[in-house]
């Protein structure tokens, strides 16, 4: 059963939280960073993405960076903007999209859990962002951003998180420059903490990595790295834990993660939709967008029309917990043998672009120039998900695009 703990967030004042709150590191560059953080002296982009504030580095994953991030967290403490609670606490964190709001809770996992298969993953990690975010984690002796797990809806959790938000005022509670919500509230009585640690354990067999592998498989080595230096590890420091969101699975929803090529491999764009057809019925839809309607049904976009292609029953396994995805369709019949895209995470002829920013940005990429053509996909679901990771399979890269993203800065976990 899942280890969930509560502990001693180091949190912001109400005050300035719309300041100091940013995008997790990952969905942005150095120089966005940088036009974000213009302004904000108190943005947790200071720290997190520390080469901002380092003129002219040549290495964003150098020592002085790292040292920058270091002397800014020092710096946030010492001047009130990072507080200590002084109890072990769990937290709700709440965000809104399109008027649904989904609540999760921060608590602190176990690096034990991910090591023994409690914590499921369902991709794999790239050893050098894992290694950046293990080396800032080191410098700072904290987990400075949360990860996004989810777990299977317990209705006796359910119940207490709606309790308190019912008849509880957030901590924090703003709209970012996005449009999403983010409301956060603390749980400070003692017998409700221990009521859901209690449930964790009892009810929450396992958790699963939706979004943040690389910060967590980074996590857990950092626990094992820090067992090994200790002489009198007991197994309760609190470098034994990580700081995660856990949202219940049914109020998730995964938005669809689609694809862009620059090029249709030297073939013309009849040849190339004569060699679609043999795998997929391809119906003409048009000029206007058109976004799949169902699992197994792509869009294409092509020389200012789009298509519809539905996969031809028996080119793919709905009994494989891989084999059902649409990405593996589109790999297995389109990118590989059409298209000769045989690595999506090397393949320079390809990329990717997450669904929030709508099927308009792949028509924008092709009437540009920039590409060739574009897929657009059905998205895949949580029991996929959940499926893929409880059978041990591994996603093909670039699968799942979970919005809103965790805001970075409501709540840090200290190490020591």
């Amino acid at each position: 059963m899942a280890i969930i703990k509560p502990f001693k967030g180091l949190r912001p004042p109400s005050e300035i939280i719309e300041e100091l709150a940013c995008l997790p590191y990952d969905v942005m560059n150095s120089e966005e960073a940088a036009e974000m953080a213009n302004g904000k002296e108190k943005s947790l982009l200071r720290i997190t993405k520390a080469e901002i504030e380092c003129p002219d580095v040549e290495d964003i994953h150098s020592d002085r960076v790292y040292n920058k991030a270091v002397e800014n967290f020092k710096a946030f403490q010492e001047k009130g903007w990072l507080q200590q609670d002084g109890e072990a606490k769990y937290y709700i964190y709440a965000q809104t999209m399109n008027e649904v709001t989904q609540y999760g809770i921060v608590g602190a996992a176990a690096c034990a859990d991910y090591e023994n298969g409690i914590i499921k993953k369902h991709e794999l990690t790239r050893p050098e962002k894992e290694e950046d975010r293990m080396v800032l984690t080191r410098y700072l002796d904290a987990n400075i951003e949360p990860v996004f797990f989810a777990y299977k809806a317990v209705t006796e959790i359910d119940a207490i998180v709606d309790s308190i938000v019912k008849n509880q005022k957030p901590v924090y509670d703003f709209t970012a420059e996005d449009g999403f919500g983010h409301h956060f509230w603390t749980i400070d009585d003692a017998e409700t903490n221990k009521q859901l640690e209690q449930l964790f354990t009892d009810k929450v067999p396992f958790t699963y990595v939706a979004d943040g592998h690389h910060r967590t498989a980074a996590a857990a080595r950092i626990g094992l790295e820090k067992t090994e230096q200790n002489p009198n590890h007991t197994g309760n420091e609190e470098y034994n834990f990580f700081m995660a969101v856990h949202f219940p699975d049914n109020q998730l929803q995964i938005i669809d993660y689609n694809r862009v090529v620059t090029d249709l491999n030297r073939l013309s764009d009849v040849d190339f939709l004569a060699e679609l057809s043999k795998g997929f019925d391809v119906e003409n839809m048009g000029a206007e967008i058109y976004k799949p309607a169902a699992l197994h049904e792509f869009s294409l976009y092509l020389g200012g029309n789009w298509y519809k292609l539905t996969a031809k029953a028996g080119t793919y396994d709905d009994n494989d917990p891989i084999g059902i995805l649409d990405v593996t369709i589109l790999s297995n019949q389109v990118l590989e043998p059409i298209l000769g895209i045989k690595d999506l995470r090397t393949s320079k002829r390809i990329d990717f672009v997450g669904g929030i920013r709508g099927l308009v940005e792949l028509k924008r990429r092709v009437d540009a120039g920039q590409m060739k053509a574009a897929f657009a996909l059905y998205p895949v679901s949580m029991d996929q998900l959940i499926n893929i990771a409880d059978s041990g399979n591994i996603m093909p890269p670039k699968t799942t695009w979970f919005e809103p993203k965790l805001r970075s800065g409501l709540v840090i976990h200290k190490l020591d």
